[in-house]
Protein backbone atom coordinates (compact mmCIF):
# COMPACT_ATOMS: atom_id res chain seq x y z
CA UNK A 1 0.00 0.00 0.00
CA UNK A 2 1.10 3.98 -0.56
CA UNK A 3 0.05 5.50 2.52
CA UNK A 4 3.31 8.31 1.06
CA UNK A 5 0.58 8.97 -1.33
CA UNK A 6 -2.47 9.14 0.56
CA UNK A 7 -0.42 11.47 3.13
CA UNK A 8 0.51 13.62 0.68
CA UNK A 9 -2.78 13.80 -1.04
CA UNK A 10 -4.40 14.65 2.32
CA UNK A 11 -1.82 17.48 3.26
CA UNK A 12 -2.29 19.13 -0.03
CA UNK A 13 -5.97 18.59 0.51
CA UNK A 14 -5.81 20.40 4.01
CA UNK A 15 -4.35 23.30 2.10
CA UNK A 16 -6.44 23.63 -0.94
CA UNK A 17 -10.18 22.40 0.87
CA UNK A 18 -12.23 23.72 -1.94
CA UNK A 19 -14.14 21.75 -4.25
CA UNK A 20 -12.36 23.69 -7.93
CA UNK A 21 -8.93 21.78 -6.58
CA UNK A 22 -10.68 18.65 -5.35
CA UNK A 23 -12.45 18.30 -8.65
CA UNK A 24 -8.79 18.74 -10.91
CA UNK A 25 -7.46 16.18 -8.55
CA UNK A 26 -10.22 13.82 -8.25
CA UNK A 27 -7.88 11.04 -9.53
CA UNK A 28 -5.60 11.89 -7.01
CA UNK A 29 -8.47 11.52 -5.10
CA UNK A 30 -9.87 8.24 -5.93
CA UNK A 31 -6.44 6.50 -6.00
CA UNK A 32 -5.61 7.24 -2.14
CA UNK A 33 -9.32 6.31 -1.60
CA UNK A 34 -8.40 2.79 -3.24
CA UNK A 35 -5.45 2.50 -1.06
CA UNK A 36 -6.90 3.23 2.11
CA UNK A 37 -10.12 0.93 1.04
CA UNK A 38 -7.13 -2.24 0.29
CA UNK A 39 -5.23 -1.26 3.46
CA UNK A 40 -8.67 -1.04 5.64
CA UNK A 41 -9.84 -5.19 3.67
CA UNK A 42 -6.36 -6.49 4.59
CA UNK A 43 -7.26 -5.59 8.37
CA UNK A 44 -10.73 -6.48 8.29
CA UNK A 45 -9.46 -10.40 7.09
CA UNK A 46 -6.46 -10.60 9.92
CA UNK A 47 -8.55 -8.86 12.59
CA UNK A 48 -11.44 -11.58 11.66
CA UNK A 49 -9.25 -14.62 12.23
CA UNK A 50 -8.01 -12.78 15.56
CA UNK A 51 -11.81 -11.45 17.24
CA UNK A 52 -14.55 -13.54 15.37
CA UNK A 53 -17.25 -11.07 17.03
CA UNK A 54 -16.05 -8.91 14.24
CA UNK A 55 -18.08 -11.08 11.83
CA UNK A 56 -16.29 -9.47 8.89
CA UNK A 57 -17.88 -6.43 8.07
CA UNK A 58 -17.76 -4.97 4.27
CA UNK A 59 -15.16 -2.36 3.27
CA UNK A 60 -18.00 0.08 2.28
CA UNK A 61 -19.89 -0.32 5.82
CA UNK A 62 -17.34 0.44 7.59
CA UNK A 63 -15.23 3.75 5.46
CA UNK A 64 -16.13 7.37 6.44
CA UNK A 65 -17.24 9.44 3.54
CA UNK A 66 -14.69 12.31 2.90
CA UNK A 67 -17.43 15.00 2.38
CA UNK A 68 -18.08 17.45 5.26
CA UNK A 69 -22.16 18.16 6.41
CA UNK A 70 -21.41 22.27 5.98
CA UNK A 71 -24.82 22.95 7.37
CA UNK A 72 -23.70 23.22 10.74
CA UNK A 73 -21.01 25.36 12.36
CA UNK A 74 -18.92 27.92 11.38
CA UNK A 75 -16.60 25.48 8.99
CA UNK A 76 -17.46 25.47 5.46
CA UNK A 77 -14.79 23.54 4.32
CA UNK A 78 -16.41 20.64 2.43
CA UNK A 79 -14.19 17.87 2.61
CA UNK A 80 -12.44 16.33 5.55
CA UNK A 81 -8.61 16.47 5.44
CA UNK A 82 -8.61 12.13 6.79
CA UNK A 83 -9.59 9.08 5.76
CA UNK A 84 -11.00 6.87 8.34
CA UNK A 85 -12.65 3.86 8.89
CA UNK A 86 -14.31 2.06 11.79
CA UNK A 87 -14.04 -1.66 11.58
CA UNK A 88 -16.72 -3.25 14.00
CA UNK A 89 -19.45 -5.87 13.68
CA UNK A 90 -22.01 -4.26 11.66
CA UNK A 91 -19.66 -1.38 10.25
CA UNK A 92 -19.07 2.20 11.02
CA UNK A 93 -22.89 2.97 12.90
CA UNK A 94 -22.21 -0.02 15.17
CA UNK A 95 -22.56 0.54 19.19
CA UNK A 96 -20.71 -2.82 19.16
CA UNK A 97 -16.98 -2.75 19.88
CA UNK A 98 -14.51 -1.85 17.19
CA UNK A 99 -11.25 -0.93 15.59
CA UNK A 100 -11.18 2.61 13.87
CA UNK A 101 -8.29 3.58 11.74
CA UNK A 102 -7.41 6.76 11.26
CA UNK A 103 -4.78 8.34 7.92
CA UNK A 104 -4.13 12.10 8.29
CA UNK A 105 -0.59 13.94 8.45
CA UNK A 106 1.05 13.92 11.85
CA UNK A 107 -2.23 12.21 13.25
CA UNK A 108 -2.67 9.13 11.92
CA UNK A 109 -3.67 6.51 15.16
CA UNK A 110 -5.55 3.49 15.80
CA UNK A 111 -8.04 2.89 18.28
CA UNK A 112 -10.43 0.65 19.53
CA UNK A 113 -13.56 0.12 21.95
CA UNK A 114 -16.76 2.04 22.02
CA UNK A 115 -17.50 5.53 20.59
CA UNK A 116 -19.97 7.94 22.58
CA UNK A 117 -22.58 4.77 22.32
CA UNK A 118 -26.59 5.62 22.94
CA UNK A 119 -27.56 6.21 26.35
CA UNK A 120 -28.80 2.41 26.93
CA UNK A 121 -25.51 1.04 25.54
CA UNK A 122 -23.49 3.54 27.90
CA UNK A 123 -25.48 2.16 30.83
CA UNK A 124 -24.56 -1.55 29.95
CA UNK A 125 -20.53 -0.19 29.53
CA UNK A 126 -21.06 1.40 33.48
CA UNK A 127 -22.34 -1.44 34.84
CA UNK A 128 -20.41 -3.77 33.76
CA UNK A 129 -17.27 -1.37 34.87
CA UNK A 130 -19.38 -1.35 37.93
CA UNK A 131 -20.22 -4.57 38.51
CA UNK A 132 -16.26 -5.95 37.73
CA UNK A 133 -14.17 -3.26 38.26
CA UNK A 134 -11.00 -5.15 39.61
CA UNK A 135 -10.57 -7.14 36.26
CA UNK A 136 -11.27 -3.82 33.84
CA UNK A 137 -8.53 -1.94 36.16
CA UNK A 138 -6.24 -5.12 35.46
CA UNK A 139 -6.91 -5.19 31.90
CA UNK A 140 -5.81 -1.35 31.62
CA UNK A 141 -2.51 -1.76 33.29
CA UNK A 142 -1.27 -4.88 32.22
CA UNK A 143 2.21 -4.30 31.59
CA UNK A 144 1.91 -6.06 27.92
CA UNK A 145 -1.63 -3.99 26.98
CA UNK A 146 -0.02 -0.44 28.86
CA UNK A 147 2.67 -0.74 26.36
CA UNK A 148 0.75 0.19 23.24
CA UNK A 149 -2.44 2.46 24.96
CA UNK A 150 -1.77 4.86 27.75
CA UNK A 151 -4.90 5.09 29.17
CA UNK A 152 -9.38 5.71 28.35
CA UNK A 153 -9.43 9.00 26.16
CA UNK A 154 -11.24 11.46 28.40
CA UNK A 155 -11.89 13.78 25.47
CA UNK A 156 -15.77 13.94 26.65
CA UNK A 157 -15.64 12.75 30.17
CA UNK A 158 -18.40 14.00 32.88
CA UNK A 159 -16.75 16.52 35.86
CA UNK A 160 -19.33 14.44 38.36
CA UNK A 161 -20.32 10.87 38.35
CA UNK A 162 -23.09 9.70 36.50
CA UNK A 163 -26.53 9.21 38.17
CA UNK A 164 -27.96 5.94 39.68
CA UNK A 165 -24.24 5.05 40.54
CA UNK A 166 -23.01 5.34 44.07
CA UNK A 167 -20.92 8.41 44.18
CA UNK A 168 -18.60 6.60 47.06
CA UNK A 169 -17.77 3.92 44.61
CA UNK A 170 -14.06 3.50 44.91
CA UNK A 171 -13.46 3.39 41.08
CA UNK A 172 -16.15 5.97 40.50
CA UNK A 173 -13.91 8.16 38.03
CA UNK A 174 -14.01 4.93 35.98
CA UNK A 175 -18.35 5.42 35.64
CA UNK A 176 -17.44 9.22 34.39
CA UNK A 177 -16.60 8.32 30.95
CA UNK A 178 -19.28 8.95 27.83
CA UNK A 179 -16.70 6.78 25.25
CA UNK A 180 -14.51 3.41 26.18
CA UNK A 181 -11.69 4.06 23.60
CA UNK A 182 -7.62 3.97 23.94
CA UNK A 183 -6.06 5.02 21.01
CA UNK A 184 -2.47 5.18 19.92
CA UNK A 185 -1.20 8.05 17.37
CA UNK A 186 2.13 7.11 14.93
CA UNK A 187 4.40 9.43 13.00
CA UNK A 188 4.18 9.25 9.52
CA UNK A 189 7.77 7.95 9.36
CA UNK A 190 6.11 4.71 11.17
CA UNK A 191 2.61 4.91 8.78
CA UNK A 192 4.33 4.81 5.90
CA UNK A 193 6.94 1.92 7.17
CA UNK A 194 6.89 -1.71 5.40
CA UNK A 195 5.89 -3.13 9.16
CA UNK A 196 2.98 -1.04 9.54
CA UNK A 197 0.17 -3.74 9.37
CA UNK A 198 2.37 -6.00 11.14
CA UNK A 199 2.49 -3.38 14.39
CA UNK A 200 -1.30 -2.66 14.06
CA UNK A 201 -1.97 -6.57 14.03
CA UNK A 202 0.29 -6.55 16.93
CA UNK A 203 -1.69 -4.32 18.68
CA UNK A 204 -4.99 -5.47 17.87
CA UNK A 205 -3.90 -8.82 19.64
CA UNK A 206 -3.21 -6.24 22.55
CA UNK A 207 -6.62 -5.14 22.77
CA UNK A 208 -8.60 -8.06 22.58
CA UNK A 209 -9.22 -8.65 26.44
CA UNK A 210 -10.18 -4.55 26.76
CA UNK A 211 -12.49 -5.65 23.38
CA UNK A 212 -13.73 -8.74 25.23
CA UNK A 213 -14.80 -6.92 28.09
CA UNK A 214 -16.68 -4.11 26.04
CA UNK A 215 -18.49 -6.87 23.83
CA UNK A 216 -19.65 -8.86 27.03
CA UNK A 217 -21.20 -5.91 28.69
CA UNK A 218 -23.18 -5.38 25.08
CA UNK A 219 -23.96 -8.58 23.98
CA UNK A 220 -25.01 -10.52 27.57
CA UNK A 221 -27.79 -7.61 27.67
Amino acid sequence: MDIALVLEFLTQLKVNNNREWFQQNKKWYDDSKKEVESFVSEMIVAISAIDPLLQTPSVKDCMFRIFRDVRFGGDKSPYKTNFGAFVARGGRKSSFPGYYFHFEPGESMLAGGVYMPPPDVLKLLRNEVYYHSDEFKGILSDPSFHKHFDQLGDFDKLKKPPKDFPVDFPDVDLLKYRSYIVSRVFQDTAVTSGDYRKQLIEMVKELQPFMAFLNRAISNA
